[in-house]
Parts: structure tokens; C-alpha cells; sequence
């Protein structure tokens, strides 16, 4: 009996021994805990605050907000164990060490990672925007900070990576509020050229959807092998681009025979001598 109370006495002495020695530190480590992880949130609230009245674009001010948070709250748990007595140095060198092994392996991805950020703060193009980038053309679906989603014309889904996206060349067709439609038609040699010209900028007048300032433009473009070939310049509204490209090709095509206009096809004369 007299051994186990030597024993428990010994246990109580070891215990008082690091409450004495760690307890203070244990207690300034909790503090600056509470404390730091109130200010971190309050320094969240304010920089979301920030942004919001800066109307940056939503992806990233959600992105730079956690970006910023869990810094903090790696800064804060650095200082946290360091007042417990953990030596950081060593610690600190393996973080490193470990930091630049993710780095390399994950060059792609942190390409990506940068060329969706620089994406999200110069706006080459956002979300309803019709472009073509990397061989493809679509409309932009969603910006996410690794990849682009634009949805084709018929409906497929491309994912295009963020980090080639950013430094390639890319056609952003809905940036501009107008864009100009080009037509080229060809009628046959021995027609008559203004009787065209004439019907082109007719049908160009009388779609209420071109714009007649910049007034259409009709020209002759070249003298082809088989064709003259007549240029037809006019400017719209972006929305209706298709449409009136479309009603124009149909348009010509249905009424160019009715005004003696023959619309000309490839074609080789073979002349057969006997000997």
C-alpha cells in the first residue's frame, strides 16, 4: 500500500512538474487562438465586404477570399505551436521541401490554376459569350479556376484548361455589340452585273434586321474560274447574325433565276476530235 501511494505521489508531482512548466504556454497558446481565429473572420467579412462593393466578378472574389483565409489560419497555427515549445524551423524546411515536390508534380495544374485567375480579373470573355479558343467554338457555360465549359451549337460539352486558354489565342464573336455579316455570290459570265448588284442591295434594305448605317455594301470581289463573283458587306445586331445570314443565302438562291441570274457551278468543256 505504502508503494502505491509513493506511486500516485510520484504521478502527482510529475504532472504538477509540466503544468508548471507547460501550462502558461498551453493557456497564451489557447488565447492567441480564439483570438486570431476572431480576427481572421473579421478580416474575412471585411475583405468579402471589399470586394462586393468593388463588384468583382463573384468566381474570384469567392476564390481570393478562402485563398486569404487559409493563409491566415496557416500563419495562425505556425504562431500557435510555436508558443507551445514546437520547434519550427525543421518544420518549416520539411513544409518547404513538401511545397515545392506538390509544385513540381502539379506544374499543369497550378498553370491552370494561374491562367483561370488571370482569366477571371482581365475578362477576355464571360459566362454567355460566344468564342472560339483551341479549335473550338461554343458558348461559355461556366468559368471555373482550372477549366472553361462552353456548350457547342449542337449541344456537346468542351472542357478547355485555363492555362493554355490564357496564353492562346481566342475570337470572343459576343463582345461587340455588332458584327458584320460577309456574303460572296457568284453569277455567270454574260450576266448582267448591275442587274445583281441592284437585287443585292435590295434584299440588303429590305431585311429589317441589317442596319443601313454603315449602309450594306455590294461589290465585285474577283473574276473566278467558272463565276464573277460579287462581295456583299452588311452590318447587324450580334443576336441576329445567323438569322440573316441564313435568310440571305436562301433569299438569293430562290430569286436570282427569276431575274435571269444563273448562279454558276465548277464545270469543264471536253472538246473530242477524231483523227
Amino acid at each position: 500500500m505504502d508503494r502505491l501511494v509513493n506511486k500516485s505521489g510520484e504521478w502527482m508531482d510529475i504532472a504538477l512538474e509540466y503544468i508548471r512548466l507547460y501550462g502558461m504556454k498551453l493557456l497564451l497558446a489557447a488565447v492567441v487562438l480564439i483570438i486570431g481565429l476572431w480576427v481572421i473572420n473579421w478580416i474575412k467579412r471585411l475583405v468579402r465586404n471589399s470586394f462586393g462593393k468593388s463588384q468583382l466578378d463573384a468566381s474570384l472574389s469567392h476564390f481570393l477570399v478562402s485563398l486569404i483565409t487559409i493563409g491566415l489560419k496557416v500563419l495562425l497555427a505556425i504562431q500557435v505551436l510555436g508558443i507551445i515549445g514546437v520547434a519550427m524551423t525543421s518544420f518549416i524546411a520539411i513544409l518547404g521541401a513538401a511545397g515545392l515536390a506538390i509544385g513540381l508534380a502539379l506544374s499543369g495544374t497550378l498553370q491552370n490554376f494561374a491562367g483561370g485567375v488571370m482569366i477571371l480579373i482581365f475578362k477576355p470573355f464571360k459566362v454567355g459569350d460566344f468564342i472560339e479558343a483551341q479549335g473550338h467554338t461554343g458558348t461559355v457555360k461556366e468559368i471555373q479556376i482550372f477549366v472553361t465549359i462552353l456548350n457547342t451549337p449542337d449541344n456537346k460539352r468542351i472542357l478547355l484548361t485555363n492555362g493554355a486558354l490564357a496564353n492562346s489565342n481566342m475570337t470572343n464573336f459576343s463582345s461587340e455589340p455588332k458584327r458584320r455579316v460577309d456574303w460572296t455570290f457568284g453569277i455567270g459570265y454574260g450576266d448582267h452585273y448591275d442587274k445583281a448588284r441592284d437585287l443585292l442591295l435590295k434584299f440588303a434594305g429590305e431585311d429589317e434586321k441589317i442596319l443601313q448605317d454603315p449602309a450594306p455594301f455590294v461589290g465585285l470581289s474577283n473574276l473566278g474560274d467558272s463565276s464573277v463573283n460579287i462581295v456583299v458587306r452588311a452590318w447587324v445586331n450580334a443576336p441576329d447574325y445567323w438569322e440573316v445570314f441564313f435568310r440571305m443565302n436562301e433569299r438569293v438562291y430562290k430569286e436570282f433565276g427569276e431575274h435571269d441570274l444563273n448562279i454558276p457551278f465548277p464545270q469543264m468543256d471536253v472538246h473530242v476530235h477524231n483523227a
